[in-house]
């Protein structure tokens, strides 16, 4: 849960909320062929049987500002610094319609590579 706190009162959002916001628009991004689950959520993943809803995606709190780490898989033979800047641009606007919250820093870690077919 990610608590806000303003002069008007508290502002509370899921972390499944924002793993949805977040993953799915990440996941558009072209050269982005995935999200790589954390070992924690890996864990979940195979005690659930299914895939968790957070996966690849961690959202904290520092200092008034949203923090937003992603963990990705990208398409081999892009060119990963455009497809990080696209991430970042399109996570950073995409969350802050939405929530109407700012967003400090958003983290994107490069896991794996894959190719097209695979």
């Amino acid at each position: 849960m990610i608590n806000i706190e303003n002069e008007l009162g508290s502002i509370e959002i899921s972390q499944e909320y924002f793993a949805n916001l977040v993953g799915k628009a990440a996941s558009e991004c072209f050269g982005v062929a995935g999200m790589v689950s954390s070992p924690s959520q890996g864990l979940r993943s195979a005690a659930l049987g299914k895939d968790v809803p957070d996966k690849g995606v961690r959202v904290r709190t520092s200092g008034g500002g949203l923090v937003i780490d992603l963990h990705i898989v990208v398409v081999y033979g892009m060119n990963i610094s455009a497809i990080v800047k696209s991430i970042v641009n399109k996570v950073r606007y995409t969350v802050e319609q939405a929530t109407g919250l700012d967003v400090a820093k958003v983290n994107v870690f490069v896991d794996e590579m894959k190719t097209e077919n695979a």
